[in-house]
């Protein structure tokens, strides 16, 4: 019996110990947080804006109504994806009311060309009878001359008494009828002055109707050649939504009223994608980028940029933030414009497409994962003073918000412990940032997971395992 009792006692405290044990460890175990960890290491890093938009042509325009009011399309002279050349026809509206007014205003013209001329001879018979009154004003006054002088020596022979009283009448007589005659002439000099001026001012009055004519005239051939379409580039019609007969409407921009096709210049060929509010400041012009085209799948196209909008635009409306009356704290766009270096023959405007942007590039820098970066508050890293809780600590405004102070930094695996340590960071990769302070090559850190980031810790102790999940 008492041989029966020793076992049991000794099976029991055989027990004990191992339970005391097992529970030592458990207990040693407590607190320990698991974790994914990886090293800092040097690297090329190459950083990259990506953006998705649709490919279009540099140069493309919009070939819409160009008459005072709606106009039916009386022919179409092109097909969809023909090429045309600059100035060709590409379609006519009708045309019947502005080429009858072109043809009157023809008329007009023609009438007030025949009005200038008749007007114009006119002139020229005035410049020829004032020039026939001036001669015969010379000549009136050549003759009264002569009658002087012979006026002048009969009278001094008739002093002497060398001559009759008769003759010297007959002198006398012919020196006034050639002074009347001088007299006379000047008169019709005067009213070939007049008639010239009046032929003169109907002359100008005419001149100023053939103007008149003249420009009603260029006006109803621009409302004619308004109706008549021509392709202002070389480039291709990419858009034909419309058929004869159909009416289109002036004056209404951006509206499939007003369109009747669309010609774009194909040699020049544009990746226009929109980029991120937090992206756009690393965007600059003559990046390089590479463009892949969903339709044309497994190729991969070179580009650069050309142009980077400076307005925002609301993602979820597709205007300008500048054109929404209401403030809106929705997220933003940048429109970017990345020219194909060599475009495929087979490229189509209104293709989907996604760019990447090389921003930035360094050799052989220190990197680290992204995800290993979390923020903390200054203040959850300061350890409490022993015997001191923590909320009976009188702190003023400023303690305060210097304990609320945000720092960006990675947790340090050491001796089975983390420490944050505060990093500066440089350009962002794809899955890598680059570290410009704060770490040493080789340097182990915690990488995951998420939740750990996010929850750990400052010198909480640790497990590394880095064993990928089991696969059932």
């Amino acid at each position: 019996m008492k041989r029966k009792w020793k076992v049991l006692i000794a099976i029991l405290a055989t027990l004990l110990v191992a339970g005391g044990v097992i529970g030592g460890m458990q207990y040693s175990k407590k607190g320990i947080v698991s974790v994914q960890s990886g090293k800092v290491v040097r690297q090329d890093l190459t950083a990259v804006v990506t953006a998705s938009g649709e490919i279009k042509p540099l140069n493309y325009i919009n070939i819409g109504a160009n008459t005072a009011g709606p106009g039916r399309i009386v022919a179409i002279a092109v097909v969809e994806g023909q090429v045309v050349r600059k100035g060709q026809l590409l379609a006519r509206l009708e045309s019947v009311q502005p080429e009858a007014e072109l043809a009157a205003q023809r008329a007009s013209v023609l009438s007030a060309e025949a009005e200038s001329a008749a007007a114009e001879a006119s002139l020229r018979a005035s410049d020829e009878n004032l020039r026939t009154a001036q001669a015969s004003i010379d000549r009136a006054k050549a003759e009264l001359e002569r009658a002087r002088v012979f006026f002048e020596r009969a009278k001094e022979l008739h002093d002497e008494k060398l001559i009759s009283r008769q003759e010297f009448d007959q002198r006398k007589a012919d020196f006034d009828a050639f002074s009347a005659g001088v007299r006379e002439a000047e008169a019709r000099q005067q009213q070939a002055v007049a008639q010239r001026a009046q032929a003169s001012s109907q002359l100008a009055a005419v001149q100023r109707r053939v103007a008149v004519s003249q420009a009603n005239l260029k006006r109803a051939d621009d409302l004619v050649q308004r109706t008549y379409a021509t392709s202002p580039i070389d480039g291709v019609v990419t858009n034909l939504p419309v058929r004869i007969g159909e009416t289109v409407v002036p004056g209404i921009q951006n509206s499939p009223a007003s369109l009747i096709m669309t010609i774009a210049d194909m040699s020049k060929i544009t990746a226009e994608v929109k980029v991120d509010e937090t992206d756009i400041v690393n965007v600059k012009l003559d990046q390089v980028a590479d463009i892949t085209i969903d339709a044309i799948p497994d190729r991969t196209f070179k580009g650069h940029v050309i142009e980077i909008g400076n307005t925002a635009i609301l993602r979820s409306t597709g205007l300008a933030a500048s054109q929404s009356a209401v403030s809106s704290q929705e997220a933003k766009d940048f429109k970017v414009v990345i020219a194909l270096d060599n475009p495929p023959p087979e490229i189509r405007p209104g293709l989907s497409c996604t760019s990447k942007v090389v921003t930035a590039t360094r050799d052989n820098v220190l990197t680290i994962p992204i995800q290993a970066l979390t923020v903390r508050q200054k203040g959850d890293l300061e350890q409490p003073k022993k015997g001191v809780q923590a909320a009976s600590v009188e702190r003023d405004a400023a303690s305060e918000k210097e304990r609320r102070k945000e720092i960006q930094g990675v947790f340090v695996v050491e001796n089975g412990q983390v420490a944050f340590r505060e990093v500066k960071t440089g350009i962002t990769g794809a899955t890598d940032i680059e570290v410009l302070d704060g770490l040493q090559e080789g340097q182990e850190i915690v990488t995951g997971s998420y939740q750990v980031i996010r929850t750990i810790r400052n010198e909480a102790r640790v497990k590394v395992d880095n064993k990928g999940p089991v696969r059932t």
